[in-house]
Parts: C-alpha cells; structure tokens; sequence
C-alpha cells in the first residue's frame, strides 16, 4: 500500500491506475507487458545459483498464472535471479505463450559495459554503442566490446581502435562488468535498484518500439545461433 501511495504521489502522466494484489492471476489477467522482479534476493557473499530451489516454485506458479490469464502476445521480461533460469522455468510453464515470448533481462550488464568504456573513453554515455553481452546474466557472462562503436569528435570509431589496449578489453574490462553486481552489493548491502530498474525499463521500451541502428542484448531461448546448444536461455545481441 505504501509503495501505491508513492506512485500515486508522483504524478505520473502516463499512469493510469495501480492495482495491489498477492494474487498472480489477478496480477497478470490480459497484460501486454510482465516484468517479473519478485524473486528470492540474493545477498553478500552469494551468487545467483544459491537462489535457485527457492525460485522455482515462484517462477512455476507465475508461469502457470500468464498461461492462464495473460494475452498470448504478452512480452514477459524475467529481472529476478538467477534471471536466465527463473525465464526458462517461467516458459516451461506457460506452454500456450510463444518461447520467443520470454525474455531475461541483460540490458543492465550492457548498460554496466556502455558506461565502463563511456569512462575509459572520456565520452558521453550515449556516444558508446553494439556493446555485446553473451550468455548467462551472472559472473560467466561474456562483456564483448569487439563490434562496438564510439562517436569522437563527430565520427564513429572501433572501440578497440579507440582504446588501443586489447590488454583491458580482455581482462579489467570483463572482470569488472562480471563481477558489478558483486561491487555494488558489497558497497550497499542490497543488490542493485535504480539501476536494475531503468535496465528494465531500456529492455522492454526497446522492445516493444525498435532501437534503431543500436544493437540490444537479451537472454533468450536459444534457437542454436553461434553454435549455442538449443533450447537454453542465452543473451545475444
């Protein structure tokens, strides 16, 4: 009730009504867009994995409750962790919701990795583009700079050529995007939030309207592209 009455006191043109409820079914019925954040927190000293009994049981019965109420169209976007698991349980619950329906957010590990050679680089945030992450939204994730783009001095440049140390792009740069989640628990004892939310947000803006001539990364079930076995939930580009 709280957290309504915050939203009610920002005066959000675009918000239409709130409706609290501990009920799935009532939650999800006839939705467009599902952002399923309610999972187990993951604290200091933890990793995703350690999540995992306790979310499948949250993760099967939100499945169950879109396969029942929501639209069939309904775009559902998985941010609880382990994040990449928590969506293919929620898809194998759902049976009657297309798979390419389903989605784990990696948009704040691109945003970490954006923002990390926006600073090595001396540049606006937004001048950095087509950063890649590969595979699972944990410490095994690949943070990929090889194809992205920085804007210097009005022209579009390789990032590589731009910072001209494949040292850091390999090692510092990886590791650091790795291992932020871990940095910001460690700094704030929580996990990350504002920063989870506008991901998020990022995520399912881009996907309901396109991001142009900008690359986004997704966990989404594999269909074997790039030789990745089939049917497991993977972020691509």
């Amino acid at each position: 009730e709280g957290v309504v009455m915050e939203l009610a006191d920002c005066a959000l043109p675009l918000l239409a009504g709130v409706l609290p409820t501990a009920n799935p079914e009532e939650a999800f019925k006839d939705v467009a867009a599902a952002f399923l954040v309610g999972a187990m927190p993951r604290r200091e000293g933890m990793e995703r994995k350690d999540l995992l009994s306790a979310n499948v049981r949250i993760f099967k019965e939100q499945g169950q409750a879109l396969d029942k109420v929501a639209r069939k169209d309904v775009k559902v976007l998985v941010v609880g962790n382990p994040a990449n698991t928590n969506a293919l349980i929620c898809s194998k619950y759902a049976p009657s919701i297309p798979k390419e329906n389903f989605t784990a957010m990696t948009r704040l590990d691109q945003n970490r990795a954006q923002s990390q050679l926006a600073a090595k680089l001396g540049v606006p945030v937004q001048d950095v583009k087509n950063v890649i992450i590969w595979g699972n939204h944990s410490s095994t994730q690949f943070p990929d700079a090889s194809n992205a783009v920085v804007k210097v001095g009005g022209v579009d440049k390789p990032v590589p050529a731009a910072v001209n140390d494949d040292n850091y792009l390999k090692t510092t740069f990886v590791s650091t995007v790795q291992k932020r989640g871990a940095a910001v628990i460690a700094a704030r004892k929580m996990s990350s939030a504002l920063s989870a939310a506008k991901a998020a947000s990022d995520h399912m803006r881009d996907w309901f309207l396109g991001s142009g001539d900008r690359w986004v990364s997704m966990g989404v079930i594999s269909d074997g592209s790039y030789g990745t076995p089939r049917d497991v939930v993977y972020s691509f580009p």
